[in-house]
């Protein structure tokens, strides 16, 4: 917890310089694959726990209203399809408590996702046991997974397809990252779906 050791001025200072350090080709990738899925006609699945499960939560609410014009409201316009996993609490505490809290996402996936869907998996250790049971069974159903991690990246910066990874031992930090880069994802689809063709795509 490094907001232990820094005054105020010197962690925001900090965050800043972790933002820095994450490789921007990794948030391009990622809006890339959100963006496929939404010409596709796919879905998009977030899992996370914790304050990973609230940033999960968080880019989804952002990502399913915040691609759209407010005139998009009541048109027909095509709509990404985003769903948090972790919004559903007595669905999660039925697996939770009768399978165990490993099986929480993995079993909600066998019920809804398809092959060329896309699973968003946010672990700031990489090594949540739900978090890799789910990424395990997408990556062997079609399903294209992308792992957003910390820390050393644990086994899920191999395992998934694809990474957003932010190498800090802090995991504080590590969420607010996330979720930064998410912000910039959110307003890259609002370019591609709320302006559809009106913005060319950033320099």
């Amino acid at each position: 917890m490094l907001g232990i050791h820094l005054n105020p001025a010197a962690f925001m200072k900090r965050i800043g310089d972790e933002l820095l350090r994450v490789d921007p080709r990794q948030i391009q990738n990622l809006a890339d694959l959100v963006g496929a899925r939404h010409q596709l006609g796919k879905f998009v699945f977030i899992i996370g726990n914790g304050g990973s499960g609230s940033n999960a939560s968080h880019l989804c609410e952002d990502l399913g209203k915040g691609s759209l014009r407010r005139e998009d409201f009541d048109t027909e316009k095509k709509r990404l399809k985003v769903i948090s996993l972790t919004d559903n609490s007595p669905y999660l505490l039925a697996w939770g408590n009768d399978e165990g809290f490993d099986r929480v996402f993995l079993e909600q996936l066998k019920n809804l996702a398809s092959e060329g869907d896309l699973l968003i998996a946010i672990s700031g250790s990489g090594n949540s046991p739900n978090i890799l049971k789910a990424v395990e069974w997408c990556n062997s159903h079609g399903v294209e997974t992308l792992g957003c991690t910390g820390f050393s990246g644990g086994k899920l910066i191999s395992l998934a397809n694809h990474s957003l990874h932010v190498p800090l031992d802090d995991m504080g930090i590590v969420e607010t990252v996330h979720l930064a880069a998410f912000h910039w994802v959110v307003d890259d689809m609002h370019r591609r779906i709320g302006l559809e063709g009106k913005l060319p795509s950033p320099k």
